[in-house]
């Protein structure tokens, strides 16, 4: 699962990473280190593309865009229930009704830093977390799809973080993981026209997988109050998983 993560990149570096352009009217969003299930998190998503008249001219660009993390399906009657849609398993992807068309045609990436996950710990019943991250410090990419919601000025836009099995050293940690796909998976992935959503959605690359560092970090994250860079800072003197081998 993908239920916490880090996003601390400025727009204008994402704008230049993902040769997106930034949405009109966008307020930044502030660097997290402890970004949460309905926070409002960045997006690259495909921006049809209109003339004056709001006929759509058949082009499209890449757009950096904020919206609130928790899909909300347009035919839901509350908004509320974007609280329980946070990830989208990709093995169902295609067959439930409150991702099905979203992942046909909508779907978007995620910007991160890295993410949070919890294993159990051999000496204390206390979970441990670690910060999952590239070990050369680049961003990542999470397969996403994206929502609107409501009409007018009222529109809510909303996303989800896809999931796939954990694969390589990350099954130490979870069983599960967002599907991070690799920079030359992104226009795929973006393209509407692309209808192969399971060959779109194939496992993230080994070799992507071997080049994250596995960080154990402090509980301070176990608080979604508590922010800062401290959060991502290794902690010391931690012991292996349970029932895993040592990884440090």
């Amino acid at each position: 699962m993908c239920g916490r993560y880090a996003a601390s990149r400025n727009p204008d570096d994402l704008v230049v990473e993902f040769e997106a352009v930034l949405a009109e009217e966008q307020k930044p969003l502030p660097a997290d280190y402890n970004v949460a299930p309905t926070k409002d998190v960045y997006v690259v998503r495909h921006k049809k593309e209109r003339d004056p008249e709001g006929a759509p001219t058949g082009g499209g660009h890449r757009e950096l865009r904020s919206v609130r993390w928790g899909l909300v399906p347009s035919w839901a009657k509350d908004a509320s229930v974007g609280n329980r849609l946070l990830n989208a398993r990709v093995e169902s992807l295609t067959e439930k009704p409150a991702f099905r068309k979203a992942a046909a045609t909508r779907r978007c990436l995620v910007p991160a830093d890295g993410w949070y996950e919890w294993a159990k710990r051999l000496d204390s019943p206390t979970k441990q977390p670690y910060f999952i991250t590239p070990q050369d410090g680049s961003v990542l990419a999470f397969a996403g799809l994206w929502e609107v919601w409501g009409r007018g000025e009222d529109r809510l836009y909303t996303c989800t973080i896809v999931t796939s099995p954990a694969i390589g050293e990350l099954t130490e940690i979870h069983d599960r993981m967002p599907l991070v796909l690799p920079p030359d998976r992104w226009a795929a992935w973006l393209d509407p026209a692309r209808e192969d959503v399971e060959e779109l959605s194939a496992p993230t690359p080994l070799e992507l997988v071997h080049a994250l560092e596995l960080r154990p970090v402090s509980t301070t994250v176990n608080n979604v109050a508590n922010n800062g860079r401290e959060l991502v800072a290794r902690a010391e003197s931690v012991s292996a998983p349970a029932d895993q081998p040592a990884l440090f």
